[in-house]
């Protein structure tokens, strides 16, 4: 169901917006899911992948090996590139393999003072939805009266 009407269903513009999308807003469509540890201690679900992330594979062939460093985020391709994640090239040269970034949970974030304010940022929202709705005795005593 479309809960907005000013964004479209079409496919065709889905992929457009997709493939001609500037770099600030591939940024935030390569964001990859927490792993549970940084989810339960920063409150927060996702984030977008930068380099020196160290991340885990879920999906695919090269799932399940343990936390490697991101070396590169290449917006153009939207894939990252993993360190230990190569492949042999026709003439034997290694090559990394590109890897969607919600293919991967980063398990340990590099933090810096603006990675820090929008962690801080995005907690405080969830914590405000989290109460919205939520009747505390004051309101309770205030409609009764």
């Amino acid at each position: 169901m479309k809960f907005n009407k000013l964004v479209s269903s079409s496919r065709r513009k889905n992929r457009k917006r997709l493939f001609s999308a500037p770099s600030h807003i591939r940024r935030k469509i390569m964001s990859s899911p927490l792993s549970k540890e940084l989810r339960q201690k920063h409150n927060v679900r996702s984030m977008p992948v930068r380099k020196d992330d160290e991340v885990m594979i879920v999906r695919g062939h090269h799932k399940g090996q343990q936390a490697a460093k991101v070396i590169q985020v290449y917006r153009k391709k939207y894939v990252i590139h993993i360190e230990r994640i190569t492949r042999e090239k026709a003439n034997g040269a290694p090559v990394h393999v590109g890897i969607h970034p919600s293919k991967v949970v980063i398990t340990k974030l590099k933090l810096d003072n603006s990675r820090k304010r929008i962690l801080e940022r995005k907690a405080a929202g969830r914590k405000q939805l989290a109460a919205k709705g939520k009747h505390t005795e004051e309101s309770i005593q205030a409609m009764e009266s």
